[in-house]
């Protein structure tokens, strides 16, 4: 059974920074493309960042600058450094896996960030 598990979310300022991470298990990590989404009330879920097996990331356009997915193989964990964070950050951040040769088929149960102007 694949587990992802979310965590650092919270309450923070504009300007502040928060680090997300995500445990998972489970699944074959090293080989498995990693991607954090996020959904804003009333909006589609979208992707923020996602880094691949072989450590290769891409991010959305408007938060490249701001963003910084990362992973430790070891840790069988992805983080997401968010800094500057901004009120249209506000949204629930989800953790997900794509395993070798799949879609991002496997979903954490979401961690709530607010940014509060």
């Amino acid at each position: 059974q694949v587990l992802l598990v979310e965590s650092g979310g919270g309450l923070v300022q504009a300007g502040d920074s928060l680090r997300l991470a995500c445990a998972a298990s489970g699944l074959t990590f090293s080989t498995s493309a990693l991607g954090w989404f996020r959904q804003a009330p009333g909006k589609k879920r979208e992707l923020v960042a996602s880094i691949s097996s072989d450590f290769s990331t891409s991010y959305a356009d408007s938060l490249k600058d701001r963003f910084t997915i990362s992973r430790d193989n070891v840790k069988r964990a992805v983080y997401l450094q968010m800094n500057s964070l901004q009120p249209v950050d506000t949204a629930v951040y989800y953790c997900s896996a794509a395993p070798a040769g799949q879609a991002y088929d496997y979903w954490g149960q979401g961690t709530q960030v607010t940014v509060s102007s």
